[in-house]
């Protein structure tokens, strides 16, 4: 079956974490992805750790499926080889600094001009003007402007999140951009100039918070796992561990009383009777949950609850996680292949009945740069004298596992 993006090509100049996850989506259907990598030393996210078999997690989540080409955009023989190749792309995608791209001579309007129906994408951390275009976004410093690190973590403490939130927020909306350019642009021909910012993408996930403290004039409160509006919905004690239970209507807590605790007599118990009961009488509500739930192991009341229909969920680690059932169940585990081993690599998530994502091999810096140069109509003698300047950079692979960081 032919691929989704198959026959569009990608050029990205690109590190971390939110431009490569973008085109790793795009590579996942099927498009032709050439990542742009310095050539002393590749992306920054190649040497933030040595965690699988010798290459770095982020890379390994983020690059899979993609052609690297190592280039010195500090040269002027770098830089044009780059911009020939971005002629000959759809889609364009980078996350320099601020300005970066057009002092590189790799700006929007410049590329466009001679190439209208090429795609653009700006991602940057704050967006172009405005009194913090300027400033370094990383994903921490994003999830604390955006507000999102006031809301996440106890009464006690504010954390950011576990995952870097801004940056796959906005990957998904660059790649999501990209999909419906190139869509107007099979109905047009028109390509299509396209900025995207972490801090927006960041924003716009915080939809439920920011509208209720808008219009309350309250920020909700640091919750845990538990919700500001409903109860109960919460961690909950077992015998031997913590299990979650979320009751969103008074007919689960109806269910979760009677069918799984066995507790009739609190169905409707005047404190507990309604959800807004529930909430404004929460310590005593999750008390009685607590004490409830403590009678059973994690895995018997799992099930009690499951039976009965009541949301709940175990609180797993990130191994036991990894080897979810669902996940086995479901065959979503593939081999890859990484510059030194084949590892395990989830599919992506959405599922096409009639084609599998190729799940392509994670690149070494500059695996495929005499490739890409041979595309562009470069002999070899002419690739072996790129190479020879510094211009370019090929097949240099990591250094062997060494345990870490």
């Amino acid at each position: 079956m032919t691929l989704p993006l198959e026959g569009f090509t990608v050029v990205s100049v690109e590190q971390a974490v939110a431009a490569p996850l973008a085109t790793r989506q795009l590579a996942d259907l099927g498009a032709r992805v050439i990542k742009v990598e310095r050539v002393d030393g590749g992306d920054l996210a190649r040497g933030y750790d040595r965690f699988v078999e010798g290459t770095g997690a982020h890379f390994v989540w983020l690059n899979r499926g993609k052609e690297s080409l190592a280039v010195d955009l500090k040269s002027t023989a770098g830089r044009t080889l780059v911009r020939t190749l971005i002629d000959t792309a759809d889609v364009f995608v980078q996350n320099l600094a601020p300005g970066a791209a057009e002092r590189l001579g790799l700006g929007a309007a410049e590329l466009r001009a001679g190439h209208p129906e090429l795609v653009t994408v700006n991602l940057s951390g704050y967006g172009g003007g405005g009194p913090y275009a300027q400033r370094k976004a990383y994903d921490m410093l994003v999830q604390a402007e955006a507000g999102l690190i006031s809301i996440t973590g106890t009464a006690d403490a504010a954390v950011k999140t576990g995952i870097p939130t801004a940056d796959i927020a906005s990957g998904m909306y660059c790649a999501q951009a990209v999909l419906a350019a190139l869509l107007r642009r099979a109905r047009t021909g028109e390509g299509a100039e396209i900025e995207v910012s972490m801090l927006e993408s960041t924003f716009e996930w915080m939809g439920y918070p920011m509208y209720s403290t808008l219009h309350t004039g309250s920020q909700p409160p640091r919750m845990g796992v538990g919700h500001v509006s409903i109860a109960p919905y919460d961690s909950y004690p077992t015998s031997d561990g913590e299990i979650l239970i979320g009751v969103q209507s008074d007919n689960g807590w109806k269910t979760l009383m009677r069918d799984v605790f066995e507790r009739p007599d609190l169905v409707d118990d005047p404190r507990f009777a309604t959800n807004i009961d529930r909430v404004r009488h929460r310590a005593e509500c999750d008390a009685v949950v607590a004490e409830l739930s403590a009678r059973w192991t994690v895995e018997d009341l799992s099930a009690r609850l499951a039976e009965a229909g009541v949301p709940a969920a175990e609180i797993r680690d990130v191994d036991s996680a990894a080897a979810h059932p669902q996940l086995r169940a479901r065959d979503r585990w593939r081999r890859i292949d990484t510059p030194n081993a084949q590892v395990e690599a989830l599919l992506p998530p959405a599922t096409f009945a009639d084609h599998e994502a190729p799940m392509g091999p994670v690149p070494a810096l500059g695996e495929h740069t005499r490739t890409v140069l041979a595309d562009l109509g470069l002999d070899a003698a002419a690739v072996d004298a790129a190479l020879t300047a510094g211009v370019v950079a090929a097949a240099v692979r990591p250094s062997p596992p060494d345990g870490g960081r």
